[in-house]
């Protein structure tokens, strides 16, 4: 698959460019801002500027961090590391909207959505992720059931992110519809769909089933200011 170098360094120019007004940080190193999802990203990820981060990290935040590898520096702490993969859409356009009964999730529906992703941690997110992008989810009343929604972005790509269900809900296709809906939204406006998933995480088979593929693997730690 031909190489991007822009998607290869997905994090960065987000938080620098699309995303930069609600990131904060230096030319040099930054992260969302708290709230949103605890990621950081450097300009240069073979020589990450944690010094220039420091000063906008409070002791005890927790933060992924992607493509860095080494000894962690002084202030900090590498808390855990695993591999994901970063996958890309590689199928038709969706012929119809799978999911046109999913309701858009609004700044009301922000506790209920964190709620799910604690519970079913699909990856880095806060209170207010939803509103980094456009989120779709199933109710059964009040009871967030499935979402799925919009993160890191730059231009002709936009990111597939928290994706789940509840446990309760499972099997029932949800979390798919609402890919598929994201999907043809996204090459509708002629954008290229792409998403994240951990290693070990059996959804990376039901992605490739779908018609994702394999753009790359690479190492994501969760490190801790101190």
């Amino acid at each position: 698959m031909q190489r991007n170098p822009t998607l290869d360094h997905i994090f960065w120019h987000t938080l620098n460019g699309a995303h930069r007004q609600w990131s904060s940080g230096t030319d040099t190193a930054r992260r969302y801002t708290q709230g949103f999802s605890p990621i950081i990203a450097f300009a240069d990820p073979a020589q990450p500027d944690f010094a220039a981060l420091q000063p906008w990290c409070a002791a005890g935040e927790h933060f992924y961090c992607e493509n860095w590898t080494g000894a962690a520096p002084p202030g900090w702490r590498i808390d855990a590391e695993t591999t994901m993969f970063r996958m890309l859409w590689d199928g038709p356009l969706p012929a119809a909207d799978p999911a046109p009964d999913a309701v858009p999730l609004r700044p009301e529906h922000a506790q209920q959505a964190l709620d799910l992703a604690t519970l079913c941690k699909p990856g880095p997110f806060g209170i207010r992720t939803i509103e980094l992008g456009d989120y779709f989810g199933y109710f059964d009343g009040e009871r967030l059931m499935a979402m799925a929604g919009e993160r890191l972005r730059a231009p002709g790509l936009t990111e597939i992110s928290g994706v789940c269900t509840h446990p309760d809900d499972q099997g029932r296709g949800l979390a798919r519809r609402l890919i598929g809906k994201l999907i043809r939204r996204h090459m509708l406006r002629d954008e290229r769909s792409f998403l994240h998933v951990m290693r070990t995480n059996p959804a990376h088979q039901l992605y490739l089933k779908m018609g994702f593929k394999d753009y790359l693997e690479s190492t994501v730690r969760v490190v801790v200011a101190e």
